[in-house]
This record gives C-alpha cells, sequence and structure tokens, in this order.
C-alpha cells in the first residue's frame, strides 16, 4: 500500500525548480540568517568561557540564557544539524560553477557534522555513551572538546557557504551565466 503525501513528483520539482530560480534570492537571505544566527550563538559562548570566565555549563550563547533546554537537548542540535543539511542540499542546484564548487563543500562538511549530531542523538536515546563516557561523545570529540568542536564545525560550514555566495551574487561572472536566477545582477 503506497502513502500518498499528497503532492506529486510534478508538483515537488516545480517547488524545487521555483526555490533556486525566482525565490532563490530570498531563500538565501532566510538561510543566511538562520545560519550566521546559530554561528552567533557559538561565538557568543565561547566569549562568555574564555574572555568572562564563565563556566561552560553556565556559557549558553544569547538564547541558552533565558532557555537553558536549547544547549542541553540533543533533538534541538540534532534538528537544526538536519535543517542545515537539507537548507544546504535544496538551494545547492541554484549554484553554478565556482560557487556550486564552494557550496558542495560547505554540505559535504555539514553531512559529517549531521553524521555527528547523529551519533550524539543515538547515546541519548539509547542511554548508552561511545566508550563508556560520561556524556554524549562524537568522533571528533573523541580529541577535542565540545564546545571548541562545534564552533569548529559551524565555522567549517559557515566560511565555504558565504564564499559560494559571494561568488553567487557577483555581477557578470562568467560561472554565473549560467544561474536561472536572480541574485546576481546581468550588467
Amino acid at each position: 500500500m503506497a502513502i500518498s503525501t499528497g503532492a506529486s513528483p510534478h508538483t515537488l520539482r516545480g517547488g524545487l525548480d521555483s526555490l533556486n530560480s525566482g525565490h532563490h534570492q530570498l531563500a538565501l537571505r532566510f538561510f543566511l540568517f538562520i545560519v550566521v544566527a546559530h554561528w552567533a550563538e557559538h561565538l557568543v559562548q565561547a566569549y562568555q568561557i574564555y574572555v568572562m570566565g564563565w563556566p561552560i555549563p553556565e556559557a549558553r550563547g544569547v538564547l541558552g540564557i533565558p532557555f537553558p533546554w536549547l544547549v542541553t537537548s540533543e533533538w534541538m542540535h540534532y534538528g537544526y544539524a538536519l535543517v542545515m543539511m537539507v537548507g544546504l542540499f535544496l538551494l545547492r542546484p541554484g549554484f553554478t560553477g565556482r560557487s556550486g564548487t564552494w557550496w558542495k563543500a560547505s554540505l559535504g562538511i555539514q553531512v559529517w557534522h549531521h553524521l555527528e549530531h547523529l551519533l550524539l542523538l543515538v547515546q541519548v536515546l539509547a542511554g548508552a555513551n561511545l566508550l563508556g563516557k560520561a556524556a554524549p561523545t562524537s568522533l571528533v570529540q573523541l580529541i577535542m572538546p565540545r564546545v571548541e568542536l562545534h564552533l569548529f564545525y559551524n565555522t567549517l560550514v559557515t566560511i565555504p557557504m558565504v564564499v559560494a555566495m559571494y561568488l553567487h551574487t557577483r555581477a557578470n561572472r562568467q560561472d554565473n551565466a549560467t544561474a536561472r536566477c536572480a541574485c546576481a545582477p546581468k550588467d
């Protein structure tokens, strides 16, 4: 028995085409806001720890101060990593040439970041931590502390994404000639 989503493949394809053509610029701006806001949270958390001298459990960024569960919820972290990966994947067809290469690099890094968060979430759900650690632990976290690691991951994803967007929105770039959106002025 097939389960219907209510949308035909043609409708879904049309929505993806629209997202990467007529609505690409708006979608990129919205996505960039989400990514930079999240990255800023990690930067504030690092500032709270290394400049203000706060203990790690108290350094929760800006939103984590009034909503501490945002920092401690593996579901929230996994959800964000998934949204980030899906956003990078869905917006990928709108990029061409060098900007496409940078966007794909960002997506590749985010796929790994997502897998690390999936590993953390599975540990929480299973009630058993990697190598008997006291808290859920990702693979790279075995050699690098969690706060620094996630700031590093988010930086690694954000930088090539911003480079891709910069290249994608520059006027008269030859590799933007095949772009189907209006992100780069043609004159």
